[in-house]
């Protein structure tokens, strides 16, 4: 009787333990997955942007300096005091308009003498041909020798030689006064005036009297880095082969060039590069380059500098708005949603922007899943409710 008692209250004894031992687990698991619901509850709903790859547009800079299309020093062919300056610095100019006086009057008296020497070789060429004319009927008469003749045809071509060298004296007597008289070459803007009214000048002075430009059309000189020029032109190569063209090595193949002014302001007139130098500069590893500018509006001179905008276009690249990035020191970071969306922070390479984005070069993959905003408000492993962009 006793053994039978004691059996049934450890019966009853065991029951009781697997029972609370039940409900233990029932309250367990109630309140994991409680804190599971109250944790994404309370998760934070952040935009995410998920990565794939598109073309990238690049914009490269390049400094520049500007040089109108004709620029012209204007210096003196003869040597005198300078009387007249009929223009100033920066007017405008048609060709053939006066520009400079030099005092004349020795080109004049120059002029004079060589106009009396020429008088007096027409004087002497009369004389030797009277000479002739009077003698040949009477050497066909046999009335001289035929050698008083001969010598009196070589003094006529003596006398005609001399008339001639008188002329050309006369007429470079001439041009040299004409040289007195300095005029535009060209139609442009007048440069600088370092000359004045009294000064002496000459064709062997150090400085022009002035430089004219035409400005109509100007070039913007400027240097580009050996990598990019490569760009561009493997660029035209891989599309002439697409289009099934043979490449030709001297044709250019860049975009149109923008031109930003000294005052911040944007060129309204697109330009083109048209020239390439030769050889890459071997101390700053550069090419030289020269883009065209058209400029009726007379807003761009010469000696100016700008800045050119030139667009590269990327292919296939992978881009993320530069809102989804944070620095640390010399380091930039995102934070990435994993397949539970809990965050976790990664860094970046960036080699590059385009307009709002970065070009990345490493650390993330096409379908990471990147936070847009509230990088402040989160840390590694915390779960956010994401919402797509």
């Amino acid at each position: 009787m006793k053994m039978k008692l004691k059996k049934i209250i450890l019966n009853r004894i065991a029951y009781s333990v697997i029972f609370i031992s039940a409900v233990v687990s029932m309250t367990n698991c109630s309140n994991g997955n409680s804190k599971e619901k109250d944790t994404n509850a309370n998760a934070l709903a952040l935009p995410v942007y998920t990565v794939d790859t598109s073309d990238a547009v690049t914009v490269k800079d390049y400094l520049g300096t500007i040089e109108g299309k004709v620029n012209v020093e204007i210096r003196p062919q003869v040597e005198g005091i300078l009387q007249e300056i009929y223009v100033d610095e920066g007017s405008f100019v048609d060709k053939g308009q006066n520009l400079f006086k030099i005092d004349a009057s020795t080109y004049q008296q120059s002029l004079n003498n060589a106009v009396a020497a020429q008088n007096v070789a027409k004087a002497k060429l009369e004389n030797a041909k009277l000479e002739v004319d009077r003698l040949r009927p009477l050497v066909d008469n046999d009335v001289i020798s035929e050698v008083r003749l001969r010598s009196a045809k070589s003094e006529y071509d003596v006398a005609k030689a001399s008339l001639d060298q008188a002329t050309a004296e006369v007429r470079s007597a001439e041009i040299n006064k004409e040289y007195t008289i300095i005029t535009a070459p060209v139609s442009g803007y007048i440069g600088r005036l370092p000359k004045r009214i009294g000064n002496l000048v000459s064709k062997g002075d150090s400085e022009p009297l002035t430089v004219l430009s035409d400005v109509q059309e100007v070039y913007v000189y400027f240097s580009m880095n050996e990598s990019d020029f490569l760009y561009f032109t493997k660029q035209k190569a891989k599309e002439d082969s697409i289009a099934g063209l043979k490449y030709q090595r001297n044709q250019l193949n860049f975009p149109e060039a923008t031109l930003i002014l000294a005052d911040g302001e944007t060129y309204p007139k697109k330009g083109k590069v048209d020239a390439v130098n030769g050889q890459v500069d071997r101390t700053t590893g550069a090419i030289s380059l020269r883009a065209s500018f058209v400029n009726m509006e007379n807003m761009l001179r010469s000696g100016s500098t700008g800045t050119l905008k030139i667009s590269e276009i990327k292919k296939g690249v992978i881009q993320i708005p530069q809102i989804a990035t944070s620095e640390l020191q010399d380091r930039t970071f995102v934070y990435i949603l994993d397949k539970d969306n809990k965050v976790e922070r990664r860094s970046i390479t960036i080699k590059g922007t385009s307009k709002d984005k970065y070009i990345i070069a490493s650390g993330l993959d096409i379908g990471d899943r990147v936070l847009l905003s509230g990088l402040d408000k989160i840390t590694d492993g915390s779960v956010v409710n994401p919402i797509q962009q």
